[in-house]
């Protein structure tokens, strides 16, 4: 549910400065494009849905993501709820992490439930097989190598579907124990922690074939820059506040 959309603001660093960027992989001459790729600090952190657009959408962790980008002089600034996307400086804290650009601050509240790979309530083995079938030559629904947060979805219109989903930077597994149960015990008493992310929206759809369920998949993904711990803390219960960047054309 959205709390509260913001203006476009420019923010961010010179490309080459930026701890988190969104990349063409770098192929020969003539090699065709290359992959799509989130980078964090100079190595690839994931795959994300190919250029062509017919493509399943993706996003695949890769073994070079490692750690997240938590800022330290900033964690105490989300730790309750905002009342706007820009309380406490989190836009311009965060903002620094990114390539100079146009983004879109959002006030989101959502509702994260940890889904694994190949088991129930799995996008890539459920859904996105209905409509793209599975992959031709592997035989297998895409694996995107770590667990994630489904949050919403809904039907935009009769042939275009959204999917949201919260993408940790590293795997869930990897958070310390004490600290999802700390804030397990603050949102318990009512205290509305707020985790921020950067976003994409990718629009997938097949370019042919006679899928059993056919329609324009979007897929909205928040990564996680900061908040895995108070994600974690949510199980199956609210996580208000998720204050996603939003990147705009520029």
């Amino acid at each position: 549910m959205m709390i509260k959309l913001g203006e476009p603001r420019r923010v961010g660093v010179p490309a080459p400065e930026a701890r988190l960027r969104f990349e063409a992989e770098q192929r020969e001459t003539g090699g065709g494009p290359g992959r799509r790729l989130l980078v964090v600090d100079g190595e690839p952190s994931f795959e994300l849905s190919f250029w062509c657009g017919t493509c399943p959408f993706l996003f695949r962790r890769l073994k070079t993501a490692r750690q997240t980008l938590s800022l330290e002089s900033a964690q105490e600034r989300p730790t309750g709820a905002l009342a706007d996307p820009d309380d406490g400086g989190v836009i311009d804290a965060f903002g620094a992490l990114l390539p100079e650009g146009e983004y879109l601050p959002v006030l989101l509240r959502v509702e994260p439930r940890l889904v694994f790979p190949g088991q129930e309530g799995d996008y890539f083995s459920g859904e996105q097989v209905a409509t793209w079938g599975l992959d031709q030559f592997w035989g297998l629904p895409e694996y995107p190598h770590t667990a994630y947060y489904r949050t919403f979805e809904t039907a935009v219109d009769a042939s275009t579907h959204l999917y949201e989903f919260v993408v940790p930077m590293v795997p869930p597994t990897w958070n310390a124990r004490e600290r999802v149960e700390e804030y397990a015990e603050l949102m318990g008493r009512g205290t509305v922690p707020t985790a921020v992310a950067v976003s994409t929206l990718d629009v997938c759809e097949p370019a042919s074939g006679l899928p059993a369920d056919h329609y324009r998949h979007w897929g909205l993904t928040h990564f996680l820059l900061d908040g895995h711990h108070k994600t974690g803390g949510c199980g199956h219960s609210w996580l208000p506040g998720a204050a996603p960047f939003a990147p705009g054309p520029g």
